[in-house]
């Protein structure tokens, strides 16, 4: 795995989750003297005059103030999360996004209309209706809400973060 891929949970002086930063982002808070080391990740970086421990969380000395956002950004990436990659209307592997509405009928590109599909499911279906091919959806589309879409996003919540993310109620939505 290399650096750019390991990701470092942020948690605020009042160790609540903020939410989820590369390696180098978090050391750079630790050695500008902002954050502090409250878990070892237990990759080891060496450097020309020593080594030291990559972060798996870390904690801000000083107390952040994030504004509530309401909505979580519609993007491809955010549904195939919400939907857990799988297509909506037959269960395999999702590769396309389709309006439950079409657009060419009046559909809008929401949350509440656009699911994951597989390739096959969204081609069958096409420019119809779920009523005119007697399909009916597995799971109802829905704005994803709750912590876990604020600090996680679309990532993954790795085990060692479970006890800083569980008090906040942020693990089982995207672990």
């Amino acid at each position: 795995m290399n650096s750019s891929s390991r990701r470092t949970l942020v948690l605020n002086a009042t160790y609540e989750p903020l939410g989820v930063v590369s390696d180098r982002r978090a050391l750079i808070l630790i050695l500008n003297n902002r954050a502090t080391m409250i878990e070892e990740s237990g990759v080891t970086l060496h450097y020309s005059s020593g080594s030291m421990q990559l972060p798996a969380v870390i904690r801000l000395h000083k107390f952040v103030k994030i504004p509530y956002r309401h909505t979580v950004p519609l993007s491809r990436r955010a549904i195939f999360a919400r939907d857990g990659g799988r297509c909506v209307y037959c269960e395999s592997a999702a590769t396309s996004i389709d309006h439950v509405l079409p657009r060419s009928r009046g559909g809008d590109h929401s949350w509440e209309n656009v699911v994951s599909a597989c390739h096959r499911c969204n081609h069958v279906k096409a420019d119809r209706t779920l009523k005119e091919l007697g399909w009916r959806l597995r799971s109802l589309p829905r704005e994803p809400v709750g912590a876990a879409w604020r600090i996680l996003g679309t990532a993954r919540a790795e085990e060692r973060w479970v006890r800083y993310l569980a008090p906040f109620g942020v693990v089982g939505a995207s672990a």
